[in-house]
């Protein structure tokens, strides 16, 4: 069924362009066909949204995801992690509220460097236009949303960015589906934007398509392709 955009108004609407970077598309951590979608994203980044969004993972080189800073642990084993004691300790009435559960980790390849080609935008993308939120910056937490950390102890400005600018509609595509794409999306709902995600402008590690079935009980709203929004009236006005 046609997602129903007759509410939604360019001025009032974001497009965020999720981790469309050298390491996801053809480095250290690729996602398959992830270069397929790079036309599909400059197109829509065509359109007049109010606030256009890249998004980059943006990781110090000791970061607690990757797999060589876990004596004995291989690329894709999972671990166990714990919230930072020091940022635990540094939430408002932290004696008071309880306590963070700890979370499954995967360890990844080594990807997304900071300041390195793999944290770079791929050639290509045209991403003069994006205004840049970067995440994952913190050595002790994983950050696949770009908006803030499961554990909601760091953020990336994101939500008051978008909301600063009288945004309500958010419109979400890149890499990856099941990962940053989905967090990201879901974490958008969360904070009370409806929420759209384009699904031939997305690409995801896993083909069990999971992704999709959890974030529409969510509430987010899935655009089978871009081609319905390219040609909406409503982005032409």
């Amino acid at each position: 069924m046609p997602v129903d955009l007759a509410s939604v108004h360019p001025s009032k609407s974001a497009v965020l362009v999720i981790d469309v970077q050298n390491d996801f598309v053809s480095g250290s951590l690729a996602v398959r066909d992830a270069g397929q979608i790079i036309d599909t994203i400059n197109a829509l980044l065509t359109l007049p949204f109010a606030l256009k969004i890249g998004t980059q993972d943006y990781h110090p080189p000791n970061h607690i995801s990757f797999a060589r800073n876990h004596t004995g642990k291989n690329e894709f084993e999972s671990i166990t992690i714990s919230p930072p004691a020091e940022l635990v300790a540094k939430r408002k009435n932290a004696d008071t509220l309880p306590a963070l559960e700890p979370l499954d980790q995967v360890l990844w390849p080594v990807h997304c460097v900071q300041s390195t080609t793999g944290a770079a935008f791929v050639d290509g993308l045209k991403h003069e236009c994006l205004e840049v939120v970067r995440k994952g910056c913190d050595v002790g937490i994983e950050c696949y949303s770009a908006f803030e950390d499961p554990w909601g102890l760091t953020n990336t400005g994101l939500a008051d960015k978008l909301r600063s600018r009288g945004i309500s509609d958010v419109f979400v595509v890149g890499i990856a589906g099941d990962y940053c794409v989905k967090f990201t999306a879901l974490d958008a709902k969360k904070h009370g934007f409806r929420t759209f995600v384009i699904r031939d402008a997305v690409k995801s590690v896993s083909d069990d398509g999971t992704e999709w079935t959890e974030m529409t009980k969510a509430g987010v709203e899935i655009i089978d392709t871009a081609e319905e929004l390219l040609a909406s009236k409503i982005f032409s006005l």
